[in-house]
């Protein structure tokens, strides 16, 4: 009998989500997971009740990984800091496909809106710093903008279309001085 071999759940979590960038959510299995670890599937229904708490927790992982992504791009200092998370976003669509269409292109129904998580809070609260909007205007300027590059991302990562960044960077540009303008005409 081969050795008995410790696997952790960050372990597992760790396979699942290489096995999501690379495949899709599709391809995290029970099998596949172990085929990854090498090892057989006892340790993964060990650690997960069913299949489907696997893949949330891949999945929540993924998100974690999408969080770090935005806040290292808006760090960076390339762009200013919103318009970075705009890019970030795109960016992220372009070289992780498979998360991105798992966390942004799947079915949401039944799922909380979007829209009250700490992320999106920060960068409304940032909006409202930078341009003196009140909380809802700043909020309606994060959605419609935040549709228009979901926009480009999604034609991006399913192949329908094929931008260069600075495409993209003059586009957010021209979007956000239009939906702003816009914004602060409407203000009494």
């Amino acid at each position: 009998m081969p050795p008995k071999i410790k696997v952790t759940r960050e372990e597992i979590i760790a396979a699942a989500l290489e096995l999501l960038r690379q495949k899709g959510m599709e391809a995290v299995n029970a099998r596949a997971v172990a085929s990854v670890l090498g090892c057989s599937t006892q340790p993964i229904f060990s650690n997960y009740s069913s299949m489907a708490a696997l893949q949330q927790e891949t999945r929540d992982a993924a998100a974690a990984e999408y969080s770090r992504w935005i806040e290292q791009h808006m760090k960076e200092g390339k762009y200013p800091p919103y318009k970075a998370s705009g890019m970030a976003y795109i960016s992220f669509a372009r070289t992780r496909p498979q998360l991105f269409k798992e966390l942004f292109m799947r079915d949401r129904t039944g799922e909380p809106p979007a829209g009250d998580d700490p992320l999106t809070r920060s960068i409304v609260a940032l909006i409202v710093k930078n341009t003196g909007l009140s909380e809802q205007a700043a909020r309606q300027l994060h959605i419609e903008l935040w549709i228009f590059i979901h926009g480009i991302a999604a034609m991006l990562v399913t192949g329908y279309l094929d931008l260069e960044e600075p495409v993209i960077s003059s586009m957010l540009t021209d979007v956000y001085l239009g939906l702003l303008n816009r914004s602060k005409e409407n203000t009494p």
